[in-house]
Parts: C-alpha cells; structure tokens; sequence
C-alpha cells in the first residue's frame, strides 16, 4: 500500500526526504559548533551562544516541529558541555554538577536546559509565519518577518534560561557569584543584556543571510 502511495505521488516523498536530509544537516551543525568555542563560548559565568541560529533556520525553513526537534538537540549538546566543562553556573545546565550548597546536582537543570531551547523553533516559525502574512513573500518582507523572527527566538532563550535560574536557583547563584539573594536579580538583569543583546543581534543578522538562500534553493527544488 504504501509502495502504491509513494509510486502515485513521487514529488511528496522527494519533499519528505530533502526536509529529513536538511533536518540531519541542521542536526549535525549544532552538534558540529557545540563542540567548537562558535557555538558555546566559554565565559567566566555563563557560556554565551549562537546555536539558537540553526535552530531558528530550521524552524522557519522546516516547520515547528523539527523546530523544537533542533532546540531539543540544542539543549542536550548544553547538558553535554556544561557537564564535561563546567562553567560558575553549570550547575543550572547540568544535574550531574552539584549545586551550591548542595551535595548534588538537580533535575530543574534539565528544565532549564531543554525546555527554554524547545521554545526558541516554536517561537520563531510562529513570529516568522505571522510577520510573513503580513509583509508578503517578497525578498523584503521575508528578509523583515526572518530578522524579526530571529530575535524572538533568541530573546526566549535568554529570557526563559535566566528567568528560570532566578526562579529556580536565586540562593545557588548568589551562593556561586558570592552575591547577596537581593542583588541576584540585577545580575542576571545584567547577563540578559550582556549576552541576550548581542545573540539577538547576530541572529537578526545571519539567519536572513543563510535562511533566504536555502529558502530560494528549497522552492526551485520543491517546486521540480
């Protein structure tokens, strides 16, 4: 039966195989920069990143299921690394690093790890679909609805990672950092625009550089 439905509609399987093909490429990247200083830069608190950029690609170009797909990846390749090379605030990322205070780590890390990474597909394809409708499909409008859709997707990461360590881990960051609980706020506050800006604003930048040629090469090779 499915033999018969694949031979009756060829073009939908030659569609379902480049999309799990460029899935696997996305796959691979975020993999691939996870293990380079591009994708998880090593800082002194936090490790900064632009692996949300793959994400948010994917997810406009592939749709939001393998959109939370990438950031799922995304934030298993953060657990991996956080593990294997701790920074001050591993222990948000990784239940394997023990939290302050604590003899042990915490199963929140993986909440914080994957959930807020999951989102950053979901967010983008809903903002880019959204802006797309209303902008048009012409190189302008879709360059706007990709940029626009980029920071979105980058400020779900960083508002939801830092607004749930302050949620989750307020007395274990101000334990690591040698800060009083009061001032825990104002430094993460301080992280979301000294991280969050620039991740934003190199999203906004390379996901219409890269997203627009794939989407152009993408329509000549769906429509053939």
């Amino acid at each position: 039966m499915n033999q018969h439905r694949n031979q009756a509609n060829p073009g939908s399987s030659r569609n379902a195989i480049r999309e799990m093909t460029l899935l696997s490429l996305f796959t691979a990247i975020i993999i691939l920069m996870a293990c380079t200083p591009i994708g998880l830069i090593d800082l002194p608190l936090i490790k900064a990143t632009i692996l949300h950029v793959p994400v948010i690609i994917g997810a406009i170009l592939l749709g939001p299921k393998k959109g939370i797909f990438l950031g799922a990846v995304f934030g298993i390749t953060s657990v991996v690394k956080n593990t294997m090379v701790p920074s001050l605030l591993a222990f948000a990322f990784s239940p394997l690093i023990p939290v302050p205070g604590a003899s042990r780590g915490s199963l929140w890390a993986l909440v914080i790890s994957m959930v807020p990474r999951m989102l950053i597909g979901l967010v983008a394809w809903v903002v880019y679909a959204l802006l797309s409708r209303l902008l048009g499909k012409k190189l302008h409008g879709r360059t706007i609805s990709m940029a626009v859709a980029a920071v979105a997707g980058a400020i779900t990461n960083t508002a939801l990672v830092m607004g749930l360590i302050y949620l989750l881990f307020q007395d274990a960051y101000a334990l690591a950092n040698n800060l009083p609980v009061a001032q825990v706020s104002a430094a993460i506050m301080a992280v979301v625009a000294g991280n969050g800006i620039p991740e934003a604003i190199a999203a906004a930048v390379l996901v219409p550089a890269v997203g627009l040629p794939l989407q152009k090469v993408l329509s000549k090779g769906f429509s053939s």
